[in-house]
């Protein structure tokens, strides 16, 4: 049985909660947060959605769930291996001297941020719709 209420409602917190992960990844650069954190806000908010509107509603929104995990562990690496290009040892922290407005400075620590962001993101939702295809 679908609630009509709680389909319209997911539409509406589904772009606000997305917004959200996003604050807590970029918050989580200086202050508690992060992207594991911010991951799992945005596999809530996929979540909510598969629940209130079916897999196959959902899989038409967030279709690339496996691209996500292939993308944050690229992040990741990526952001391990910089430091080796600059002779450093492997994941070493590094950071620029210009910064964004509302990020701040930006780094290696903050790219791999990003990487765990989409892999939670990916591995999360994956999870959410095979475990919701099963009932």
């Amino acid at each position: 049985m679908r609630s009509l209420i709680l389909s319209t409602a997911s539409k509406i917190l589904l772009p606000v909660l997305l917004v959200f992960s996003f604050f807590v990844l970029i918050r989580g650069h200086y202050e508690p947060g992060g992207g594991f954190v911010g991951g799992l806000v945005a596999a809530s908010a996929f979540a909510l959605f598969t629940i209130s509107n079916g897999v196959k509603e959902a899989r038409r929104m967030f279709p690339h769930a496996k691209l996500f995990i292939i993308l944050g562990l690229s992040f990741a690496l990526i952001s391990g291996l910089i430091p080796v290009a600059f002779g450093q040892i492997a994941f070493t922290g590094l950071w620029t001297d210009f910064s964004l407005p509302v990020i701040g400075k930006m780094s290696t620590p903050f790219l791999f941020d990003i990487g765990v962001y989409f892999v939670v993101v990916g591995i999360a939702t994956s999870i959410i719709f095979t475990l919701k295809m099963k009932e």
